[in-house]
């Protein structure tokens, strides 16, 4: 990797995470007058989340997309499309249970609401509904079938499952959806839904190789809200 790329991307990230602190040190400082804390510690923190976000860039692009991509353009040699189905749920299944946004949302959500929603359930719910989106969405890709085939059934469902499932739990499934697409998915999911699509006859990647991490989003939902709906009638 070159000095210029390297300082480059760092300065990318610098020019992101610089303005977003900036305004909320302002906003505490002079508009609520509030008590900023130990200064030290405050820009130790942001510095650290500078060179952190960096490492993290630079480490998926030359690791986990790449990995991603040939998994995706491999994966078709199985040539059997439930086990092709099969193994995507699995990888989205694991790659969800590590996702840090996920399990720092399912501590929030078992802390609030006093240990009556375990962040266990939380998290293997939303791992097994991201894993099922994932899995339908590669099928999607593998058997050509339009997006809008599936995705009409899927918003339906989900509107069935809103209005069913207990009041807490909705806006909980969607937050609890946002988490599980953070950085360990998203470049994963990415990088083999386009690697698939990629080689996969008369298929066009852009056409067919996004969508992926919609799929994903929607189970992780639709995975917690059918929680929330055993929980309101068991």
């Amino acid at each position: 990797m070159k000095v210029a790329e390297m300082i480059k991307s760092l300065w990318m990230i610098v020019r992101s995470v610089i303005p977003l602190a900036g305004f909320l040190i302002i906003f505490q400082a002079l508009i609520f007058r509030k008590p900023l804390g130990d200064l030290k510690s405050l820009l130790l923190g942001i510095v650290m989340s500078v060179f952190g976000l960096f490492l993290f860039l630079k480490g998926a692009s030359i690791s986990l997309i790449p990995l991603g991509g040939s998994f995706g353009r491999s994966i078709v040699v199985l040539d059997n499309i439930l086990l092709i189905i099969a193994i995507a749920f699995l990888l989205g299944f694991l790659a969800t249970l590590v996702e840090p946004a996920l399990t720092s949302t399912s501590l929030e959500i078992e802390e609030v609401s006093t240990g009556t929603i375990p962040s266990a359930s939380i998290t293997y719910s939303a791992a097994v509904g991201f894993g099922l989106g994932m899995a339908l969405g590669v099928f999607k890709i593998v058997s050509g079938t339009s997006i809008k085939t599936i995705m009409v059934p899927f918003l339906i469902a989900m509107t069935v499952l809103v209005i069913l499932s207990s009041k807490e739990m909705v806006g909980i499934a969607f937050d609890v959806a946002a988490a599980t697409t953070g950085p360990v998915n998203i470049p994963i999911t990415v990088a083999i839904s386009i690697g698939l699509s990629s080689v996969i006859q008369g298929s066009d990647p852009l056409l067919n190789g996004f969508g992926l991490v919609g799929f994903a989003f929607m189970g992780a939902a639709m995975s917690i809200l059918f929680l929330g709906t055993v929980m309101r009638f068991f």
